[in-house]
């Protein structure tokens, strides 16, 4: 359906944040006591301005995010790489919840939701899989054989209004949680997100100190304080598929690559609900593949990856792969 591969170092997104506000671009760093007033409208991204500030301080990551794509390819064309243990990538989480309020202080319940939307998108037994259009049924990913298992909960009581991308949140020294084990589980940071952001991720080749996926507390699961129509815990299927190497299906560019060969090309980001068979107006006109999870249309609305896509996650775990430590028995 689309595209040759290529590199540049302007689509290499190191970390990438979701917000939930069209008024504007959020800030890539500064204080973290930010308000957060703005209405959740729609999704939005300022991987640009996160990207160059991850390039400024870690001069070797474009490198190694490189050689990362650089062996997926490979895995790609060699399928004999893939080395799931039992068939299966059992991921061990970590949540930790930074609250200021008792709402912001989510239920173990409404924890326990996030990890069943978690496993079920990435198993494809989502119930609404069944909705995908019959123009990419030749390419549903199925069961992307990664499943994740709560291990433990950490709370903390913080005097923060809330939270920036600067990645405090994850810093004991700045107010946040340390990560656990951060190279054998994932870890995932729930709190109160300033200027509207309802996530962000770190990909694959970042610093082991700040991996993991900062989640909104109005954004985390399918129920308790999620608010609609970001209460499906959607916004951590998008963030996890980032952790597990996967671009924005637009390629953060017109017409953009997201380094996927079976996903088509986009014109940019969709929002909302899209009508079925929107086509885009890059080459050949293709219509676009709006319910991917890595597109930005609202929980209801997204319920799938590609095969292209699972290929890449696998990637990660395979010997060598940049994940592989989450591949040991």
């Amino acid at each position: 359906m689309k595209k040759t591969f290529f590199y540049l170092l302007a689509s290499v997104v190191v970390a990438t944040s979701c917000q939930k506000s069209s008024l504007t671009e959020m800030p890539a760093s500064g204080n973290e006591n930010i308000s957060n007033t703005e209405a959740p409208l729609s999704r939005k991204c300022a991987s640009y301005e996160v990207l160059q500030q991850q390039l400024a301080s870690d001069p070797g990551l474009a490198s190694r995010m490189q050689a990362i794509d650089e062996f997926t390819t490979r895995f790609e064309k060699n399928p004999s790489m893939n080395r799931l243990v039992n068939g299966v990538i059992e991921i061990p989480v970590v949540v930790n919840v930074l609250y200021k309020t008792a709402a912001q202080n989510i239920s173990d319940a409404q924890i326990a939701t996030q990890i069943a939307v978690l496993n079920a998108d990435f198993a494809a037994t989502n119930s609404d899989i069944s909705l995908t259009p019959s123009t990419f049924a030749s390419v549903l990913a199925g069961n992307t054989n990664v499943r994740f298992v709560l291990s433990k909960v950490n709370r903390k009581s913080t005097t923060k209004t809330s939270w920036s991308t600067n990645d405090a949140v994850k810093k004991t020294a700045s107010g946040g949680l340390d990560p656990t084990t951060p190279t054998t589980t994932l870890n995932l940071w729930c709190c109160n997100l300033g200027n509207g952001i309802l996530g962000y991720a770190q990909f694959p080749g970042g610093s082991s100190a700040t991996d993991g996926v900062v989640i909104d507390d109005n954004a985390f699961g399918s129920t308790g304080t999620v608010t609609a129509p970001y209460n499906k815990g959607r916004t951590a299927t998008h963030e996890v598929g980032h952790w597990l190497n996967l671009r924005h299906i637009w390629g953060d560019a017109t017409c953009g690559n997201d380094l996927v060969g079976d996903t088509p090309l986009h014109n940019t980001a969709n929002y909302g609900c899209p009508a079925t068979g929107h086509r885009s107006t890059c080459t050949g006109a293709p219509i676009e593949m709006t319910m991917n999870y890595m597109d930005y249309t609202d929980d209801a609305c997204m319920y799938m990856f590609s095969a292209g896509q699972k290929t890449r996650m696998q990637a990660l775990f395979a010997v060598g792969g940049a994940r592989n430590s989450f591949a040991q028995p």
